[in-house]
C-alpha cells in the first residue's frame, strides 16, 4: 500500500501551498456542510434565481473563510497535520450534523466531554464507518500523498498576503451582493453557525474550554435556615419520598397524554396518579436539566457555574433531617448527589439486569429500592428521600431500553443507526421504551402502597424529551430557544399514599387542580420541600405548586 502511494505521488505534479490550502478549504466549505446549506436557503426562503445566487454566495464566503484561515495558519512545515486535523474534525462533526440535524453547542460539547465510553459506542454505526471511510480517510489519503511546493520565506509571504488580500475583497462583494439575505440569515438565526463543520466543533469547543478555565470556587451553603417542622407531621408516620428522575422521555409519546398508541397500560390503572400534561424541561440535555432543577434557580435566570459549586435541593432536605439516598442507572448525577448517601447496587441485581447489555435495565432499579427499604432499620425513623435516576428511552439504542414482555409494538429499529431506519420502525422502538419504563413506575409506586412503615409518595420527571426525526432532528441537545416540543415538553407526575393523603388533603386537591396548567422543572425544588414539610426562606412561593392555591 505504501509502495503504491510512493508510485502515485510521484505522477502527480506539485502544486503551491496556496492552491493546496484553497483545495482544503473548498472541501471544508462545500463537502461537509450541506445541512448548512439547506438550512440556510430555508430560513431565507428565496426562490429561482434568487435562491441560487444566494446559495452561490454563501458557499463562496465560507471557502474563502476557510482559505484566509488556512493561509494564516498552513506553512511549509505544518500544512499537512492542519489539513489532516480539521478533515478529521470536520468529517466527524459533519456526520452528526448532517445525519442527525445536530448542532454543535458548547452543550453538546458538554455533553461529549460527560458521557462515558459505552454512551459514546452507541452513537457509531455501520453507516459511520462507511462515511468515515469516505469522507475522512480516504481526503487525508490524498492530503498525504499531494506534493507541494517549497518556496522560500519571502515569496511565500507575498504570495499569502496577495491571496489574502483577494479573499476578503471577493468575500466582501459577495456579502454585499447578497447583505439582505446575509444579515438576515445570522442576525435572525445565528444558529444556523452551529452547523459550519468544522468552525462549530472550535467554537463551541472554545466556549467550553472557558468555563473550564475558571478557576474551582469553595461550596456555597444554601439554606442554612431549613428545619424540618416536625409539628405539622406530629403522631403521624415519617414519610418517604421517591423521586424518580427519567431520561429521554417525552410527554407526546405518553398515552396518558393523548398519545394514540397505548404506552401506560399499567399506569393508567393506578388510583390516584396525578398527571401533568404540560411539564417542561430546564434543558435539553441531561448535563444542564438535572443541576438545573435541583439547584433552586428557574430556567431563565439558571447560572451553571453557581449551581456547581452551591448547595441544592438535597443538601437542604439532608439539613433538614432527611435521609437522602440517590441509586444511578444513567451516565452520573452530574454533582447533585456529591454530598449524600450514594447507594452501591449489590452484584445480584446487576447481574440480573446489567449482563450483556451496554447499560442496565431500569429493573435494578426496582430491586435496588426494595433492597434498601429492607435494610432501613426498624429503629431508624428518619424520614426518607430516595431519588432513583433512570436510563429510560436514552437513544439512539432505544431497542436495548426494554425487554420482549414490555415490547408490544413490532417490527423496530434494532440499530444505532437510527436515521437509517423507517421511521414507524423507528417510533415503534421509542415506544417500547417508554412502555418498559411504565411498568417500572407503576411497580415502584406498587412497592410504596405495600409499605406500611412510612407515609410514601411518588414524583417522576423527565430530564428531557427526544426527537426522533421530526423536521430532520434526531436524539436532543438542540439549543433551548430553538428546541422542538419534542425535546422540551416532558411527562411529570405524583402519587400519593392514601395515609399521606388523609394527612394533607389540601395540598393533593392543589395538586390534583393543576394538572392541566404549565408546570415542569421549575417546580421541583419549591414544590418538593413542600412536600416534605422542609420550611426554608429559598422556597419561592411564585414556584411552589403548594402555593397556588387558596388553603393548601
Amino acid at each position: 500500500m505504501l509502495k503504491i502511494f510512493s508510485q502515485v505521488k510521484t505522477r502527480l505534479k506539485p502544486i503551491s501551498l496556496s492552491r493546496f490550502n484553497f483545495i482544503i478549504a473548498a472541501w471544508l466549505a462545500l463537502a461537509l456542510n450541506f445541512t448548512f446549506y439547506q438550512q440556510s436557503l430555508h430560513y431565507a426562503d428565496l426562490t429561482g434565481a434568487h435562491s441560487a445566487i444566494f446559495a452561490i454566495g454563501l458557499g463562496l464566503v465560507l471557502t474563502l473563510y476557510y482559505f484566509i484561515f488556512m493561509q494564516i495558519l498552513s506553512w511549509q512545515w505544518n500544512k499537512k497535520w492542519i489539513a489532516c486535523l480539521l478533515l478529521f474534525i470536520g468529517g466527524c462533526s459533519a456526520y452528526f450534523v448532517n445525519s442527525m440535524g445536530i448542532m454543535i453547542t458548547p452543550e453538546q460539547i458538554q455533553n461529549m466531554m460527560q458521557t462515558d465510553h459505552t454512551e459514546a459506542l452507541n452513537l457509531l454505526s455501520w453507516q459511520y464507518l462507511v462515511w468515515f471511510v469516505l469522507m475522512v480517510v480516504l481526503p487525508i489519503g490524498v492530503v498525504i500523498i499531494l506534493p507541494v511546493k517549497k518556496d522560500t520565506l519571502l515569496p511565500l509571504l507575498g504570495k499569502k498576503f496577495g491571496s489574502i488580500i483577494v479573499a476578503v475583497a471577493l468575500a466582501g462583494g459577495a456579502v454585499y451582493l447578497n447583505y439582505i439575505n446575509f444579515s438576515s440569515l445570522f442576525r435572525g438565526h445565528r444558529e444556523v453557525k452551529n452547523l459550519i463543520s468544522p468552525n462549530n466543533v472550535f467554537s463551541s469547543g472554545l466556549s467550553y474550554y472557558k468555563k473550564l478555565s475558571y478557576k474551582p470556587l469553595p461550596l456555597l451553603q444554601y439554606g442554612l435556615d431549613a428545619r424540618h417542622n416536625t409539628a405539622a407531621t406530629v403522631n403521624q408516620k415519617p414519610k418517604l419520598m421517591v423521586l424518580v428522575v427519567g431520561e429521554t422521555a417525552r410527554a407526546e409519546s405518553f398515552s396518558l397524554n393523548g398519545y394514540s398508541k397505548n404506552t401506560n397500560p399499567e399506569l393508567a390503572k393506578v388510583t390516584g396518579l396525578i398527571n401533568f400534561t404540560q411539564a417542561s424541561s430546564c434543558g435539553t440535555a441531561t448535563a444542564v436539566s438535572v443541576p438545573c432543577m435541583f439547584s433552586g434557580m428557574p430556567r431563565t435566570e439558571y447560572d451553571e457555574r453557581l449551581a456547581s459549586h452551591r448547595e441544592g435541593l438535597l443538601d437542604i432536605a439532608k439539613r433538614a433531617g432527611y435521609q437522602i439516598t440517590w441509586i444511578e442507572n444513567d451516565s452520573g448525577c452530574k454533582g447533585v448527589c456529591n454530598r449524600v448517601n450514594n447507594f452501591v447496587i449489590p452484584d445480584d441485581i446487576k447481574k440480573k439486569y446489567c449482563e450483556n447489555r451496554d447499560y442496565c435495565l431500569d429493573g435494578v432499579l426496582l430491586e435496588s429500592l426494595q433492597r434498601y427499604l429492607e435494610q432501613i432499620p426498624a429503629t431508624d425513623h428518619r424520614p426518607q428521600l430516595v431519588v432513583l435516576h433512570q436510563i429510560g428511552s436514552h437513544g439512539p439504542a432505544y431497542y436495548q431500553r426494554t425487554t420482549p414482555e414490555f415490547a408490544p409494538f413490532q417490527p423496530i429499529c434494532d440499530t444505532t443507526a437510527i436515521q437509517s431506519c423507517e421511521r414507524s420502525k423507528l417510533i415503534n422502538s421509542y415506544d417500547n421504551s417508554i412502555v418498559y419504563t411504565d411498568h417500572i413506575l407503576s411497580k415502584i409506586i406498587g412497592v410504596l402502597a405495600q409499605n406500611d412503615k412510612y407515609q410514601t409518595g411518588f414524583w417522576y420527571l423527565s430530564d428531557h424529551g427526544e426527537s426522533t426525526g421530526e423536521n430532520g432532528l434526531y436524539l436532543h441537545g438542540a439549543p433551548y430557544a430553538l428546541a422542538p416540543s419534542q425535546q422540551t415538553h416532558i411527562p411529570m407526575m405524583m402519587w400519593f399514599s392514601p395515609e399521606w393523603q388523609r394527612s394533607r388533603p389540601q395540598q393533593v386537591a392543589c395538586l390534583m387542580q393543576q394538572r392541566q396548567a404549565k408546570r415542569g422543572q421549575d417546580n421541583l425544588f419549591p414544590t418538593l420541600l413542600g412536600l416534605l414539610d422542609v420550611e426554608s426562606q429559598t422556597i419561592q412561593p411564585k414556584l411552589n405548586m403548594l402555593a397556588q392555591c387558596a388553603n393548601p
